[in-house]
Parts: structure tokens; sequence; C-alpha cells
């Protein structure tokens, strides 16, 4: 059924909403309970499995190492790992310690968007490396009452898997999990204790500078070269469903399993691109912004000496201000006071920084004794704050005290 086909459908169910209840309307008698093991759901690549008197449907796919997702195969995927390995140095991404058939890549569709208990997961999607293919399986619950089913067979099969690797999955997936979880976790496996990496804080990371959205479908199609052709939008998965408890008919829910197929692949050729963007200096991809906010993630975690040969690398580039004024503040934090000094002052050759001249007034002043140019620049900062435009008074007669009492502490030092 093409898409616009069921949006046609929605459009005529959408009508009735809110009309006179007294009204006339054709209802269509509901389908016998389908066999599970139908013509129906063969056609999807789907079948029944079951557990005690319960079952799920299964639909599951298997690509060859050649399959290219967007720009990348497993072979790339493979080969970051392998780089994440090699490196020393910790990071919110690193596969280190692990390889590619330890990552889960996951995504959920559910009943709404909410976070209470009465929205269901309906549909448990998992992408895995097994060898050099990848092996997509979706997990779909056929009725409501089938959970300990669903739950049963998704949790045994992913129990040798290590982490999972999702896009705002700690926010709303896994959390969903967890909650559906509770109501049957007494006759289903414990939740794996996973580690997670969630795409999409990586994403916001590098590239909240560069596009307004960051929604999965704008992701894969600016930066992976990915671009679905009849895709059922997400936000009609609930509808679709509901619609197959009604109808009965798998075939309803054919750009469900494809939409939820793309989301799962999606997540792997992401992740194979965020970790190469992570560990090239000097990606071609890359903008100047999003180097230098490469750059401040690794300053964030603490991985200083990636993070200075980040901002290095940015000197010749319009950063070069920024990037300054950042390896000045790292060489200060590891006390190399000469360096630090030797960049702010790098800095205001072409700047009139007042952080630099300040950073500047302090060092002289407590470290070098120098009490004249700690006066210079004391002064400096001072006549470049008067310049700034400001909007907060409070701030302002704070910021001129702090001034004033470091000038005349030093021309009394000065004397």
């Amino acid at each position: 059924m093409s898409l616009q086909n069921k949006l046609n459908r929605f459009k005529k169910q959408l009508t009735h909403v809110g009309t006179d209840p007294t009204s006339k309307k054709t209802i269509k008698p509901i389908k016998e309970k389908q066999e599970v093991n139908a013509p129906e759901w063969r056609a999807l690549q789907a079948r029944a499995i079951r557990f005690e008197d319960q079952h799920c449907i299964l639909r599951e796919k298997n690509l060859t190492k050649e399959y290219k997702i967007g720009q990348y195969t497993v072979n790339d995927l493979h080969d970051v790992i392998k780089r994440w390995n090699d490196r020393s140095q910790s990071h919110p991404l690193s596969a280190g310690g692990r390889q590619a058939g330890d990552l889960l890549f996951f995504d959920t569709e559910t009943t709404g968007l909410g976070s209470g208990a009465g929205n269901t997961i309906f549909l448990l999607g998992v992408a895995r490396v097994i060898e050099d293919d990848i092996q997509v399986r979706q997990y779909f619950l056929p009725e409501p009452g089938n959970e300990v089913a669903l739950y049963h067979h998704f949790l045994t099969d992913v129990q040798d898997t290590s982490n999972l690797v999702t896009y705002n999955g700690k926010a709303f997936d896994w959390p969903q999990v967890k909650t559906r979880h509770t109501f049957v976790r007494d006759m289903v496996p414990k939740l794996p204790p996973f580690g997670h990496f969630d795409l999409l804080h990586g994403a916001r990371r590098v590239w909240k500078k560069t596009y307004d959205s960051l929604r999965l479908s704008i992701v894969e199609k600016e930066l992976l070269n990915i671009e679905r052709t009849e895709d059922t939008p997400g936000y009609l998965a609930p509808m679709l469903y509901f619609e197959y408890l009604r109808e009965k008919d798998p075939a309803i829910l054919d750009g469900v399993f494809r939409h939820n197929e793309w989301d799962v692949l999606t997540l792997i050729s992401l992740y194979t691109h965020l970790s190469n963007v992570l560990l090239d200096q000097s990606h071609g991809s890359l903008s100047t912004t999003e180097r230098y906010e490469i750059a401040k993630w690794y300053e964030a975690i603490n991985d200083f000496t990636e993070a200075k040969q980040r901002y290095v690398c940015l000197l010749d580039t319009s950063a070069r201000i920024k990037a300054k004024k950042a390896l000045a503040n790292l060489y200060k934090r590891g006390k190399d006071i000469d360096k630090a000094v030797f960049y702010w002052e790098s800095v205001i050759e072409t700047e009139e920084d007042v952080e630099s001249y300040i950073e500047l007034s302090k060092i002289y002043e407590h470290k070098y004794k120098d009490f004249e140019k700690a006066l210079y620049f004391a002064r400096k900062g001072y006549e470049a704050w008067k310049s700034m435009k400001r909007i907060l008074r409070k701030q302002e007669e704070k910021d001129q005290a702090q001034f004033n009492k470091r000038i005349i502490r030093i021309e009394s030092k000065i004397g």
C-alpha cells in the first residue's frame, strides 16, 4: 500500500472526529482472529514465535557485508571500532574493549510519545553485526495481552550484547522498555546491564550550530547521504498499529516495519560517521565551527592532550581567537604559565579582549611580580570593558568594582 493511500484512509477516518454521534456511519465487521502464521505475515518476512500461551511476531532480515547504508558498510564499522580499541583515552562514544557484535542498534515504535505507563511499545527493532553480516530483527506485539512473549524473546535474544546504540534512546526508548518491563518482570529475563551510546547527544555536540533541527531524518540526509523513498512517517506508526488491531491485516504494517528497519540501519551508519569525525583530527566533511565544537567536547571530558591538538589545528582558521583563548586556559590549568601567557598575548595582538587582559594582569601581578605590566594590562582591560555593550545593571556595577579594586591594589604595590 502506498503512503498516499494510507494518508487518504486516515483522512476519511478523521472527518468523523467530533461529528454528531447519531449520524449514520457504516461499521466494518471485525475480522476473525487471524492465524498467527498466515501467508500475510510471511509476505512481510515475519512469523509468529510462541512463549507459553502467548505469541509475538518476529520479522528477520539479513544483509551481506557489501550492503551500503548511505556511504558506509560493515567493514567501515569494524574499522572505527578497531581505531577506538587502539586509542588509549576514553570517550563517551568509544567502543574500546568491544567488538562490532557487542553493539545493539536499537529503536522502538510506541503508541504515543508520553513517558507514562499507558504508553505501549508495539515494535522493538534491533540491528547487530553477526560475523560480517547485518541481522535486523523486529519484535512485534500483535495484541496488547502478549507482552510476556514479546519481552521474553527480545531479552533472550539480546543477552549476549553489551551496549545499546540509539538516537534519543536514553531519554525515551530505553526508559519505555524499563517501564513496560516492570509489568512482566516476574515472567521474563532481567534487563541486561547495557552500556549506552545515545547518538543524539553526539550529534548535538558536533552539529548543533550547523542545523536548526537534528531529527534523525535530517541527519541521515545531510550527513550520511541517505534519502528514504516511500517512507512511512513515524507519527503515522501508532495510527497504523491501531488500524491493524481493528482490521487484523498485516499488510497495514508494511511501512511501519520498513521505517523502523531504516532507523536501526541508519544508527550503524551514524555511529560509524560520528566515530570517524571524532577520530580524524582534520575530517574533510567538517566545518571550522564543527571542528571547534569537537575540540570543546574533548576538553569537556578532560582529554586535554587531544583538545590541545584540535585547537592547534584551528590556529590558521576563522576560529583562531577562540582556539588561542582555549589553549591559554588549558595551559593555565596545567600550570604551564609561560605558554598560557604566550597565547593570551597572541590574542591581544589582534583583538581587544577583556578576558585576556584580565588574565595577563593577574599573572604579571601574582606570578611574575611585574607590577608595571600588571597595571598596564588592568587598565587596558578596563578600557576594553567600558567599550562593551552591557544589559544587566547589577553585573555592570560588580565588574566595574572589580576593575577599580584591581587597579588600586596594583598601584599601591608600585607605590
